[in-house]
């Protein structure tokens, strides 16, 4: 498979502001930490983990909305961290976002005309408002929604929720962009509308050849839409393979942790007594061994000793781990 997009040694480092004025020195907090993997053309590549785990910060760092501290990201064999400005705004004709929260992400004083074709105005794709008109038209009905008047003059207070979101989608889609970050996509959604904006968006990969880096905390959704799964803890990758191999044979302690959180469809007394205390941590001062050490049941010590990098168990299944 033809790679897309690589992330080679991508880090991002957030500044703490003071608690006190003009005392103490300012903490840092590596929110994404040397992380490297690559998303071939045509793939869905997922990234799963808590939140706060790094995941959305990637992808922001993708579209150049937040500027990586270190590393290279590599798309269609350009460095995208190393753009002008000019140069950013004409990547973005081929990289979109698909935003998690269709309420926050879409201006409520605009109609979806409006919404759906700016993007075309700001990169002047067509010469006519005729044109313009055309392609919003056409954009909105492949991701299901009307293209008459009354449709086009609607404003997001008008729409569900599956609604809004698929305003969304057509936003990112009209730019005919190759490669889509979706951030959560379906987490704001009611569970009988997720459904289907993930059929929406299998159909949509066949139907325009798109790539997807695809975010999500929830295995159901990876499992559906993904090919390969990187399992994301306080920044870093700790484990990535397909989404079979990810789910139906974790290797991680983290990702088995996860994979045990989930609620089956009839939880019994047993269900929760294995999962682990504390949450994904925010990391100022980084251990020196695994970030994971202070939750694993598997600790030892030379978990405590040196980070574990990624290492191939099994055939396309990485793992950072000391355990056998």
């Amino acid at each position: 498979m033809d790679t897309l997009f690589n992330a080679i040694d991508l880090s991002k480092t957030f500044k703490l502001k003071k608690r006190t004025r003009g005392l103490g020195s300012h903490r840092y907090v590596k929110a994404v930490d040397g992380i490297t993997f690559d998303v071939g053309l045509g793939e869905t590549f997922g990234m799963v983990g808590e939140s706060g785990c790094g995941k959305t910060t990637t992808a922001r760092m993708i579209l150049q909305l937040e500027k990586a501290t270190s590393g290279q990201m590599i798309f269609q064999n350009v460095d995208m961290t190393t753009l002008g400005r000019k140069q950013t705004k004409n990547m973005r004709r081929h990289v979109q976002m698909i935003f998690q929260d269709p309420y926050s992400s879409l201006n409520p004083v605009k109609t979806v005309d409006y919404l759906v074709s700016e993007p075309l105005k700001i990169h002047n794709i067509y010469s006519s408002k005729s044109e313009i008109k055309d392609k919003v038209r056409e954009t909105l009905e492949i991701v299901g929604l009307g293209s008459t008047d009354d449709w086009l003059a609607k404003r997001p207070d008008e729409l569900s929720g599956g609604e809004r979101q698929r305003v969304g989608i057509a936003k990112a889609l009209v730019l005919d962009p190759e490669f889509i970050v979706a951030d959560e996509p379906v987490s704001m959604l009611d569970a009988s509308v997720r459904a289907g904006i993930v059929n929406l968006m299998l159909k949509l990969k066949d139907l325009k050849q798109l790539t997807y880096f695809f975010i999500t905390h929830e295995f159901d959704v990876a499992y559906a839409i993904c090919d390969r799964i990187a399992i994301m803890y306080a920044g870093s990758i700790i484990e990535l393979g397909s989404a079979d191999e990810i789910i139906k044979n974790p290797l991680h302690p983290y990702t088995q942790l996860l994979l045990a959180a989930v609620p089956p469809l009839r939880p019994d007394k047993a269900w929760g007594n294995t999962i682990a205390d504390g949450e994904c941590a925010y990391y100022i001062q980084v251990p020196a061994g695994c970030k994971f050490q202070a939750r694993c049941d598997k600790c030892k010590d030379s978990c405590a000793e040196e980070r574990p990098s990624l290492i191939e168990k099994l055939p396309g299944h990485f793992v950072a781990c000391y355990e056998d």
